[in-house]
């Protein structure tokens, strides 16, 4: 049975926070007019939220639990969540209550406006400042200069969604974290809006500085995949052009500087003129072979990338509407 909305919320290690997330979800919903659905996705926890989650959703049909055999991360809850959703909007939100759920009408409010998504911006961040509000502003400001996506905070799990938009996103890893990219590359609208944010309660972090080096290393990723995933010889063979015009260069002007030598010398001064020993010959020949490589790596690319289509029917586009007029 279809809902008006879905809440899905991933869930490590929370006991001491879900009996409180849950009162807070149902004291923000209660009072407006959303047929709505709780999606708790216990990602393998271990301190007793398990036993406690069964106790919730055994005395409140509202709540959906989605039990993992061992820890697999945010962006699986979130996938999981995404496709156990029944609701025409689909809300995210963190289980550490350190963003209310009290601001998930603010969201759907501004979603109602016709966006696609809506990204909380934690306007007042109650963070430790050197070891998350530094790191996650370093790390904001270069995903926004490299991918072009301009967000306050792209950290927020407090997210509004339109089902559609789940249903199109595919997470795999930890790409949660670039959630807003995917939604921007897909073509769908994003909007801002500023969420409360409160000091943690209970419970402890289950981040730390070492997920801002995470983030980096999936930038990569994200870019080649917006860029690059129905072209990956552009890019090889960009490389592959680059290295091998500049290692043919160099091989060429040692060769001819030899022949030089020699007309200009006869065979004494052609003999005498040594490239075999030159570092240059061995950087030119080292260039030629990576521009091989890489040729090779994008043709195979551009295999898979055609397998991966074909096989799957999967279209290199997405359609928004069809207007047609019936005949």
């Amino acid at each position: 049975m279809e809902k008006d909305l879905t809440v899905v919320v991933p869930i490590y290690n929370e006991v001491e926070s879900v009996r409180a997330l849950v009162t807070a979800i149902h004291a923000a919903l209660d009072g407006t007019t959303y047929d709505y659905e709780m999606v708790l996705v216990n990602d393998g926890s271990s301190d007793g939220t398990s036993e406690l989650l069964t106790t919730l959703q055994s005395a409140d049909p509202r709540i959906v639990v989605i039990n993992f055999r061992r820890n697999h991360g945010q962006t699986a809850a979130f996938r999981a969540g995404f496709d156990h959703a029944r609701g025409r909007y689909v809300v995210t939100l963190d289980a550490d209550l350190q963003n209310p759920p009290a601001d998930i009408p603010k969201l759907l409010d501004k979603l109602e406006e016709g966006y696609d998504v809506v990204n909380g911006w934690r306007e007042n961040r109650q963070d430790g400042f050197f070891l998350r509000k530094l790191p996650s502003k370093i790390a904001n400001s270069l995903i926004a200069r490299t991918t072009g996506v301009k967000l306050r905070d792209r950290g927020c799990s407090l997210r509004a969604f339109r089902r559609e938009v789940v249903q199109e996103l595919r997470l795999y890893g930890e790409m949660h974290r670039f959630i807003p990219e995917m939604v921007n590359h897909a073509g769908f609208t994003m909007a801002e809006v500023a969420v409360d944010h409160h000091a943690r309660a209970a419970g402890t972090s289950k981040y730390g500085i070492s997920r801002t080096f995470r983030v980096l290393v999936d930038l990569v990723t994200i870019l080649f995949l917006r860029n690059y995933a129905d072209r990956p010889m552009h890019l090889f063979g960009a490389v592959a052009l680059f290295t091998g015009v500049i290692g043919f260069l160099i091989g060429f002007t040692l060769a001819t500087r030899k022949i030089w030598a020699g007309l200009m010398g006869g065979m004494a001064a052609f003999n005498a003129y040594q490239i075999g020993s030159r570092p240059l010959l061995l950087v030119a020949v080292l260039l030629i072979i990576i521009a091989v490589q890489f040729l090779a790596m994008g043709l195979l690319a551009e295999l898979l990338v055609r397998t991966y289509y074909e096989s799957q029917d999967k279209p290199y586009y997405t359609v928004q509407s069809i207007l047609r007029t019936s005949e």
